[in-house]
């Protein structure tokens, strides 16, 4: 049931091992959730409890060690063998007594690693601060490094499946933001819209559903909350004369492909009615510049002497890499930015979604689109939906 072969898996492994022999480390405890899927498939909602991920540099497989009711679900959707699917007693589950890193201690001095070059992602929320305490007490001998972000940088590269993953999840997502402008009417509650884009989002195509999207998969903020970015919504009804952003991401096998969009009810301000234009061509712009061997800032750079032309001006960063989001987590990566000041270089097969959202006090606008850095030229955009102002009379 694993969504990509084994042999995906291995490439990953041998990956992340060879960024472990550069960082000096041994073994390596993974907690973030879109971590744990990336290098083992699994793929379950058990992210309440402590659950990881430990990565030794001469074992072909990683072990998942997490609660034992959930090793059938590591079972059903994990690529690895039975033995390397250890599940803790429930016991540890709800206890002030006794710690789940007490159990992963022991399962790594029983394999000869109490004394390795360990490495764990320091600001994983997982893994808090007293599974650090409990941790380095219980393997006073190991020597602990900082991984963090390290499977990330990993992450970045997608493969041929992943990107895939992305196109259907960018089909997904398209059905649902015209689920989003056929809805959104005066009088029609907000809550309703909502269920309609959800009902979409997972119903999927005709081919493949869609599947749970990461914690805050929708915002959809009208009138004046527009001026807001990560809002939900409420039970009010839609008025003649206000605006929604509405932004969401369909999702499949964790993958995710971001999309947003402004509607307006009746006739858009002046206000309005200039930026929106401007933004497409600003984004227009910034997705040219989007091209391989190119850095994060230069596309930033871009989108900012559109806007700065006309007047406008944005401090927050306009991209970042997508890939793997959970529903307690986020589908950003966490690495490359497109912001001044990012140096990362664009490689193919690197995914951003792009998200202009400019939010002033009272009012706002939002154009998004999920692309992929090609090998050679501009950007693979992903959706196809109209990029502009919607405007329903």
């Amino acid at each position: 049931m694993t969504a990509f072969e084994r042999g995906e898996f291995l490439v990953r492994l041998q990956k992340t091992k060879q960024r472990m022999g550069e960082s000096g480390i041994e073994l390596l405890l993974v907690s973030d959730p879109s971590n744990l899927n990336y290098l083992t498939g699994y793929d379950a909602s058990s992210y309440y409890v402590h659950q990881v991920v430990v990565v030794a540099l001469e074992a072909e497989e990683p072990l998942w060690i997490g609660r034992k009711m959930d090793v059938a679900c590591a079972r059903y959707t994990a690529f690895l063998q039975p033995a390397n699917i250890i599940g803790y007693p429930e016991d540890f589950i709800g206890s002030a007594d006794r710690h789940v890193m007490e159990f992963v201690a022991d399962t790594l001095r029983a394999r000869g690693w109490a004394t390795r070059r360990l490495g764990v992602e320091m600001d994983s929320a997982p893994y808090t601060p007293r599974c650090d305490a409990e941790l380095r007490a219980r393997l006073p001998e190991a020597r602990f490094f900082d991984a963090n972000l390290l499977v990330n940088w990993v992450r970045i590269i997608k493969s041929p499946q992943e990107i895939a993953y992305m196109k259907q999840a960018a089909t997904l997502s398209e059905r649902a933001m015209q689920t989003a402008v056929d809805a959104i009417a005066p009088g029609v509650r907000e809550c309703d819209v909502a269920a309609k884009i959800y009902g979409a989002l997972i119903a999927g195509a005709e081919d493949f559903e869609g599947h749970l999207t990461m914690n805050g998969g929708l915002f959809m903020p009208s009138g004046e909350k527009t001026s807001a970015p990560h809002l939900g919504w409420t039970s009010d009804r839609y008025r003649k004369g206000a605006a929604t952003n509405i932004e969401l991401g369909g999702c499949r096998h964790g993958y995710h492909a971001g999309l947003a969009r402004t509607v307006f009810l009746g006739g858009p301000p002046s206000k309005l009615k200039s930026l929106a234009p401007v933004v497409v061509e600003g984004m227009a712009a910034a997705l040219d510049r989007a091209r391989a061997g190119v850095r994060c800032e230069d596309v930033e750079a871009a989108w900012r002497q559109v806007i700065q032309k006309a007047g406008w001006e944005k401090e927050s960063r306009i991209g970042y890499s997508i890939g793997i989001g959970y529903p307690h987590t986020s589908w950003i990566e966490r690495t490359a930015s497109l912001r001044a000041g990012d140096h990362t270089l664009l490689e193919p097969n690197m995914t951003f979604h792009m998200i202009l959202g400019m939010w002033m006090d009272d009012w706002g606008f939002e154009l998004s689109e999920t692309f992929r850095v090609t090998e050679h030229g501009e950007p693979e955009v992903f959706s196809r939906f109209p990029r502009e102002l919607i405007v329903k009379h």
